[in-house]
């Protein structure tokens, strides 16, 4: 059992890693809380641990083993026995099948290498490389392992310049880098402005060290998705508050230059602190804006985070139901994907989350009455699409529908 700061609990959990603390002048074990996401993954000292059980629980797993053993033992004898019955039976089959076995064992590695399980290195929790990030007026603690550079790696606080997202070691760099920094904004083109709120439109390929430094935030604060250190076929869309001090680093979502499957979105983060307060919305609905401007249905690159596909299917079921709601005449899937630019497959899904939809006689049917009684929840920070000064690059517009 161990003693959790962020849920204030006690958990049972599993020790990762032993590091020593010269601060403190004693050992802290990295724990990961079973049944608990990885994000809540911490250092703790010795005093936030209950060894209390330990005997019993190491006792009930040396029994555990010694069954598995025994087990083991059990079916290596009957194997054994087997293999002999089969090599007095058919010598010659068994000595051609040794080729045959070597060629099998590969294909099946070939096809384990190829299927959804995480090898096992990647099953293992990864220790976070970092306490905090300090980024603007904000410190951040990080959820998840980001492979930064070697340099930056197992400090407690990385300091970021939130207007060109340079890293440093010390609050002392930060500060000589504010001094005499001359940009207070994202690179790229600023395409989006409304009130307090801007986005800029960022390439890859023109803005690489700005782009892998972003991928590299996400990192710490996404799980699931791939670090790309080839930023080129992507492009960044920046959100940022403004205030008399500069743009402000509020998160992003990419999105390939080209994608074969139409998705218009790979990546997408919100910063902590600028959570719970409608920017995921705000960005989930410019993607689907630039998807209406391109003419292609779009939808976010699977697989999502948690957090994420809670995002989704909130604007997914605000969308629709707004649309259901104000339609004079029954709409079909194929009428709701063109008017939302949604893929077919996302708005089924969502409908059947909301109960909505019933398949009869080779047909979804979307039940109008139940849409009538439903409420919609927090709508988000309101994108206005008439603000947005956007057209698609070309070759890209009605390309996929």
């Amino acid at each position: 059992m161990a003693h959790s700061r962020i849920l204030d609990e006690q958990h049972l959990g599993s020790i990762v890693d032993i590091r020593y603390n010269n601060d403190i002048q004693q050992f802290e074990y990295y724990i990961h809380f079973d049944g608990w996401n990885k994000r809540l993954d911490e250092w703790l000292s010795v005093d936030d641990l209950d060894l209390s059980d330990l005997p019993e629980r190491l006792a009930e797993h040396s029994r555990r083993e010694r069954q598995r053993q025994e087990r083991r033992r059990s079916r290596t004898s009957s194997s054994a026995n087997a293999g002999k019955r089969q090599r007095k039976t058919d010598h010659s089959l068994s000595i051609e099948n040794g080729h045959c076995s070597a060629s099998a064992g590969a294909s099946a590695n070939a096809v384990q290498g190829g299927s959804d399980k995480k090898p096992s290195s990647e099953v293992v929790t990864r220790v976070k490389n970092l306490h905090s990030i300090s980024i603007g007026r904000w410190e951040i603690e990080t959820w998840y392992y980001s492979p930064l550079p070697p340099e930056y790696c197992n400090l407690r606080t990385l300091y970021i310049c939130e207007f060109t997202l340079k890293f440093f070691r010390t609050k002392d760099g930060l500060l000589r880098h504010l001094a005499r920094n001359t940009r207070w904004h994202p690179p790229g083109q600023e395409i989006y402005r409304k009130e307090n709120l801007a986005v800029f439109e960022v390439d890859g390929a023109r803005n690489r060290f700005y782009c892998q430094n972003i991928c590299y935030i996400s990192k710490l604060f996404l799980d699931h998705k791939t670090l790309y250190y080839d930023v080129d076929p992507f492009l960044f869309y920046v959100l940022c508050e403004i205030d008399s001090f500069g743009y402000h680093f509020v998160g992003y979502f990419s999105k390939e230059k080209a994608s074969e499957e139409n998705y218009n979105v790979a990546c997408i983060l919100t910063l902590p602190p600028y959570q719970r307060k409608g920017y995921g919305k705000f960005l989930i609905a410019l993607s689907y804006e630039l998807s209406r401007r391109e003419g292609i249905r779009g939808s976010p690159e699977k697989p999502l985070s948690d957090l994420g596909l809670l995002g989704y299917r909130s604007y997914w079921s605000q969308v629709l139901i707004d649309l259901l709601m104000q339609a004079k005449t029954p709409l079909s899937i194929e009428d709701i994907a063109n008017l939302t630019m949604m893929k077919t497959e996302d708005i089924i899904g969502t409908l059947r989350a909301l109960d909505l939809v019933h398949y009869h006689e080779g047909q979804h049917i979307i039940d109008l009455r139940r849409v009538q009684h439903m409420r919609l929840g927090n709508r988000g920070m309101p994108f206005d699409p008439q603000y947005l000064r956007w057209t698609p690059p070309t070759g890209r517009k009605r390309r996929g529908l």
